[in-house]
Formats: structure tokens, sequence, C-alpha cells
């Protein structure tokens, strides 16, 4: 599953409280003003469609991998529920060659893991990588602000993560690709790839993200599903008191009054205005956009649907069912208050759900945490909001000897050796004995493997996804299929599909704070009156009728 790190105020369809369109990303034209040149336009569009040739061919593995035990239904990958009783090994040379450090920066999510030098885990990965990889490992919270400060500066590393969800929120970050990143087309386009035959096996459509400017600009790492958020419960709580899933909006609102008791120190929700949001059918794609009947674009706030989440959030609040402490924004770990029963319900990533089940398992008897099932608030078929897009890019430093590129390429190779090679075992799992031990269901990290092992070298690399089994939750992965594979049914339709846009900035600049205009009114600080007028400023001095005519010249000059 995606890095269970970020929760949803980072992932990719959440702009609450995000900081990603500060001071660095917007003063003197944004990042364009730190990489020099002319500056290009605000927002550009192309059509992926017709970019088909840039892309690497696909090439499944030749090595004996094992075959999954439960199929995915597209996009949703395939899942193993036991470990293989052998690995392969997938690569048999070392990538490293030429000794010289590589730098790298990547997030976290938690307290930074230890560097080099002082991890017996990033020793023993670059000793089979035949070549140091130093990771600066930045704040996950606070990574978008390190990106502008970055980018801004010209200062990148050698190999560079830039998660998917941050970039949306880089203004011109197209014109920041072309003047700081290496262009990778030659290098991996067309069979080129067979020489990096890990990469080789990349969906497609993860390739497609990762043109800019109508070149091959970066590597991206598949997503091991495509929805974002999901609504999560403490189904052991709602056993015990009698209750099941909510399967209306009403019956979500009354299980959430019947859970909350204060004087228990015990709310029913997080903020879950997302999840809201996706009962009521609110458009998702691209962070909110649809078409209207008549062909024309409209975005989520001018949609009917968008104010009946308003009203029924605005109502969740009023009534009390929120814990406090995240009411007033008091710094309260909404994880924290799951995991102890001070709440509920949390909407959070797909990622939170195997980590969280496995740690707090061994603390809380029957501890049980499930999404609840998509069920529709207004009638008819539900909406669920996902895509296929990358979880990140790794982008390698412009300006590199073309033999140095290839052999950071074949690092990236190394590091995205799928589920069954000894390779993908070293780099999860780290050293057997040191940072994990063997069970006979499989590897079960050490307290030293969760300290060292944040994600380093998944964050610069990639691989074909799939769902793995993990020994303390034997359950996990044939629950999440079965969750995913119904969901999957109402993925929403994104009619901007094969077009890859990049927005006006003055849009981009002007999401949080409406969105923050928005969370006012829901935590009753402003009145629900005021949501007109807070639409119609962001229509006219937040992008938002700029944005429209933007997407609509973007559809009609693709002929659609």
């Amino acid at each position: 599953m995606e890095p269970s790190g970020p929760d949803v105020a980072t992932t990719r369809r959440n702009v609450l409280g995000l900081l990603g369109l500060g001071a660095a990303a917007t003063a003197g034209g944004g990042l364009l003003a730190g990489c020099g040149g002319e500056a290009g336009p605000t927002s550009s569009a192309q059509n992926l469609d017709k970019l088909a040739g840039l892309l690497p061919n696909h090439h499944p593995l030749t090595a004996d991998i094992p075959k999954p035990s439960i199929t995915g239904t597209r996009p949703v990958p395939d899942g193993y529920t036991d470990f293989p009783a052998s690995l392969v090994d997938a690569i048999t040379d070392k990538p490293g060659t030429s000794g010289q450090e590589i730098r790298a920066m990547t997030p976290a999510w938690g307290p930074a893991p230890p560097g080099l030098g002082q991890s017996a885990y990033l020793a023993a990965v670059n000793a089979e990588l035949g070549v140091p990889v130093t990771f600066s490992v930045q704040d996950g919270n606070l990574y978008a602000d390190k990106l502008n400060a970055l980018l801004g500066a010209r200062d990148v590393p050698d190999l560079l993560c830039v998660p998917e969800w941050e970039v949306s929120k880089l203004p011109r970050f197209s014109d920041a690709v072309a003047a700081l990143f290496e262009d990778l087309t030659d290098h991996l386009s067309g069979d080129a790839v067979k020489n990096y035959p890990m990469l080789g096996t990349f969906p497609t459509g993860a390739w497609r993200n990762a043109l800019w400017n109508e070149r091959l600009m970066a590597i991206p790492n598949p997503s091991d599903g495509p929805f974002p958020i999901a609504l999560f419960c403490r189904k052991d709580l709602l056993d015990a008191a009698g209750l099941g899933f909510p399967k209306t909006i009403d019956e979500l609102f009354e299980i959430g009054k019947r859970v909350t008791d204060p004087n228990k120190g015990v709310w029913a929700f997080d903020d879950i205005f997302q999840m809201v949001q996706m009962f009521h059918k609110v458009p998702g794609t691209d962070d909110g956009w649809r078409l209207r009947p008549d062909g024309t674009p409209e975005f989520k706030y001018e949609t009917p649907e968008f104010r009946q989440a308003v009203e029924f959030m605005a109502r969740v609040y009023q009534e009390g069912l929120v814990h406090p402490d995240l009411v007033a924004s008091r710094g309260a770990d909404a994880k924290q208050l799951l995991q102890s029963g001070k709440i509920v319900f949390k909407q959070d990533g797909l990622g939170m759900w195997q980590p969280m089940q496995a740690e707090w398992q061994k603390v809380t008897p029957g501890f049980n945490i499930q999404p609840v099932p998509i069920f529709s608030a207004t009638g008819g078929d539900p909406l669920v909001w996902g895509d296929d897009d990358p979880i990140s890019y790794t982008f390698v430093r412009k300006g590199l000897p073309k033999a140095r590129v290839e052999e950071l390429l074949r690092v990236v190779n190394w590091c995205s050796a799928p589920f069954g090679t000894t390779e993908f075992q070293l780099r999860e799992y780290g050293v057997e004995g040191q940072h994990h031990t063997r069970t006979a269901t499989g590897p079960a990290k050490t307290d030293l493997g969760f300290k060292e092992i944040a994600n380093q070298y998944f964050f610069i690399s990639g691989r074909s996804p799939v769902i793995q089994p993990f020994p303390q939750t034997p359950n996990f992965v044939r629950e999440a299929l079965t969750y995913s594979n119904e969901m999957v049914k109402y993925l929403e339709k994104d009619p901007w599909s094969g077009l890859k846009l990049e927005m006006p900035a003055r849009f981009k600049a002007g999401l949080v704070p409406t969105e923050d205009k928005v969370t006012d009114i829901l935590r009753g600080r402003r009145p629900l009156t005021d949501l007109d007028a807070v639409i119609q400023e962001w229509r006219s001095s937040g992008g938002g009728d700029e944005a429209r005519e933007f997407r609509a010249k973007a559809l009609a000059d693709a002929g659609r």
C-alpha cells in the first residue's frame, strides 16, 4: 500500500492547511523567478495521447516471480496473501561503479531516520548498490515548503523525490522541470528501457504522467491503488455498541450522535469533510472538476452537491460531533485519537490501515479498524474519487555526464525490484537478524527496522505495484482487495483523461485561501450565508473563471 506516513492533510485530494503556496512560491513570479530565463506561460496543456511514442515499452520480468493470490480489478493491483518460500535474484551486477556519492532528498512522516554512518540499513543497501546514497530526509508535512526553497535556489540533489500531490501546488513547475532536471527520453523511451528492466515493468499509465514539456522527465513511482482516501472506523467499538457500518448519510449522523459522549472523552469524528463530499458525489477530478450536461467545465464550489456537503458538515460541527481539540486546531493528532478510542471515525489515506492495525492490535485486544463501504447521500450509485497518478516522481539533476545519469538510473532500477525478489526484501525489510526476523508467515520488523527504515529507497524509485502480505495482519490483503474491488466499480470518470494540465497560477494560489474560508464556515466561525460570497470571490479574484476557460480550451484543442 501507499506509504503510511502522510495522512489526508497531505494526500493529493486535499488542500486544507497546505503550505505549498507560501511566499517562496508566489513572490516574484513563483518558481520561475528562481529558475532564470524569461517568464513562461502560467498554465499549459499537453495531449499525452500524441506523445505515446516517447513512453517506455512495457516488458514483464522474465525472472520466476510468484503469481499473485488475488486479482485486482484494474487499476487496483493484485495481492499476495503469503510470502514466497524462496526469493529471486533480479539483478546480478552492482549498479554503482563510480564510487561517487549520490545525494537524494525524500520525505518522511514521523521521526527522521538515522543518516549514513549511523544506520546499518543504509550501509547494507548501499553495499548492494556499490555506491553510497546519502539522504536528506525532510518532514513530509512541510515538504512543499522545502521543494519551493530548493527549486527557487536551483540547488537540487542528484535524485529528487517530488510527491504527486505536491506538484499541483508548485507554480510554473514545468518551467522548473525544464531548467533543473535531466531529459530522460533518450535513456528510457521505447526499448531503451530494457537497460533498466525493473523500470520496464511499470504500468504505462504511470509513465504517461511523467511527461513534461513533451519529454519524459521523471521516473514515476506507480500507485498501489487509485483511491486517495477512505473513511475508517474503529469497528471494534461499533461492534461493542451494537452498531454497524453506516449505509446512508443520515445513519452516519445518527451513529455519530450515538457514539459521542463528552463525559467519557469520546467524539465521533475528525474532520471528515473530504469523505462527506464524496458521499454527496461532489466531483473529485483534479481537485474538483467535471463537465456540465452542456459540456462546459464546472468546479466543485459551483455544484449543488458541494453546498449539500457543506451544510451537512456544518451540522456535524454544530452538533459537537468532532473532537474539540481538532475543531480548535490545537495540534491534536487525529491518528492517536483514533488509536486511543477518543474518536471513532477518521478519514485518511489507505496507507494508514495496515500499519495502524499491526501496531495497535498489540496494545488494545480486539483492535479493529476498517474502511466504511462507500454509499451515496443523494441516491443512485455512489461516486468514488480516484486516478492512476503515481505516488511520486524521481527527477535526475540536469547537466550530469551521460555515464553518471546511467549510473543513477541503474541505482533507481535496483531500488525498483518487485515483490518476490531479494532486492525488494532488503529494501523493505533490511537485514535479517538486525532489521527483521524470519517467521513462519514472513519477515517481521524489529525495533531497529522501524527506527532505520523510512521508505528512503522507495521514494527514489518505483515498482510494479502489488499489495503484499504482512505477517502481523494475515487478513489485511484479502480485506483490502475486497474493499478496493468493490470501490473501483464506482470510480469517477475523468473528462480530461489523456491531457496533462498545469493550471493557471492564480487558480493554484487561490485554492488554499478559499478552502480556509470554507473551513471557517464549516466550523461556525462564519455563517452559512457567506458561502455564496466566498464562491463569487473565488471566481473573480481566485482564478476560478480563468481556470474554467483554460480547461474548456484544453478540451477544445484536443478535439473533444
